[in-house]
């Protein structure tokens, strides 16, 4: 039996993605040439291998197959630029994803985390190259554990577990600066904290060192982060980072239920009058989750599902070009 092409999708899955292209149409806003930018974070559960068939019979690991696949090129495509985290060593689904994507579509990413907190894990930046060029930097956050650099070995005895991964890119004349991570989710809340602590930190120097250069500076990823207010999310804000208004009180997970909702998933940026940092040019005009359950869950368990898709919902925001 010959091997599925993942470019000719059978009748059933073509309908089910033009169907779920049309929810997307209700949900996230259209490129705009020239006046807006629209990035986007998503935590791709387990991004590695792939079932190289339409249907992922019972029993058969990993549950992603290439119906999903174009699920999931259905939300990225709507993005100019998509920090990805959770691909994994094994790049399969992300190579196929970018088939389905097309030849306009590229990427840049990190190497493995060795290491078991870093779970074989790589970040990533997928883009759309019509409307997105990176502009020359692309970095790893290392962080030098010495009093004079403003993180001290008390605040953080290790490396990030998984490096954060710092891209520039440019837009119609703009130039912002991407700065992606995972933050380690440990056994209990308290260890994440010198974690979300450091990189707060580090981003706030780093941010006032890249100050002449005038980019936009943005922060997006899965900080791990239970709820407003607590420990985790003041850490994270305790530099002046602050969180897109437009995602406040949305759900991060498809687990999470009302009015216990998590905050994992961050896009945030320095504002006014904070010291010689980067405030961000950029218009935040609008933003949002795109909530793929209701449309792609069908007749299995939300378990299964955020093994075919996703336990994260993407989070997104639109922004204006100034003088568009």
């Amino acid at each position: 039996m010959p091997e599925a092409d993942i470019l000719a999708p059978p009748q059933t899955v073509a309908a089910r993605t033009t169907r779920w292209e049309a929810v997307l149409n209700d949900t996230i806003p259209a490129k705009a040439p020239g006046s807006n930018l629209l990035v986007a974070t998503w935590n791709l559960r387990a991004f590695g291998d792939l079932t190289k068939e339409w249907n992922t019979s019972e029993g058969v690991s990993p549950k992603r197959n290439f119906a999903d696949i174009h699920a999931i090129a259905a939300v990225i495509r709507r993005f100019d630029v998509v920090a990805v985290q959770e691909a994994r060593g094994n790049l399969r689904a992300l190579r196929h994803l970018l088939k389905v994507l097309g030849e306009d579509w590229a990427f840049i990413l990190t190497d493995v985390t060795l290491g078991k907190a870093g779970n074989n894990e790589r970040l990533a930046f997928l883009f759309d190259t019509r409307r997105v060029k990176p502009s020359g930097l692309a970095c790893e956050l290392v962080v030098p554990i010495e009093q004079d650099a403003g993180v001290s070995a008390s605040a953080l005895d290790r490396q990030f577990a998984r490096t954060p991964y710092a891209v520039s890119f440019l837009s119609s004349g703009q130039t912002f600066t991407l700065v992606t991570l995972h933050v380690n989710y440990g056994k209990n809340a308290a260890e994440r904290v010198p974690e979300l602590k450091a990189i707060a930190k580090w981003l706030a120097g780093w941010a006032e060192r890249e100050f002449d250069w005038d980019h936009n500076l943005i922060a997006l990823g899965d900080f791990n982060i239970d709820r407003v207010g607590d420990p985790l999310f003041e850490a994270f804000t305790s530099t002046g980072l602050t969180p897109a208004p437009h995602l406040e009180g949305l759900p991060r997970t498809i687990f999470d239920k009302p009015g216990a909702e998590h905050f994992y998933d961050q896009i945030a940026w320095f504002t006014q009058g904070q010291k010689q940092r980067p405030v961000l040019r950029l218009e935040a005009v609008t933003g949002g989750q795109v909530d793929f359950v209701g449309a792609l869950l069908g007749e299995q368990t939300r378990n299964d599902l955020s093994w075919h898709i996703s336990d994260h919902y993407p989070l997104w925001v639109e922004f204006a070009i100034p003088g568009s």
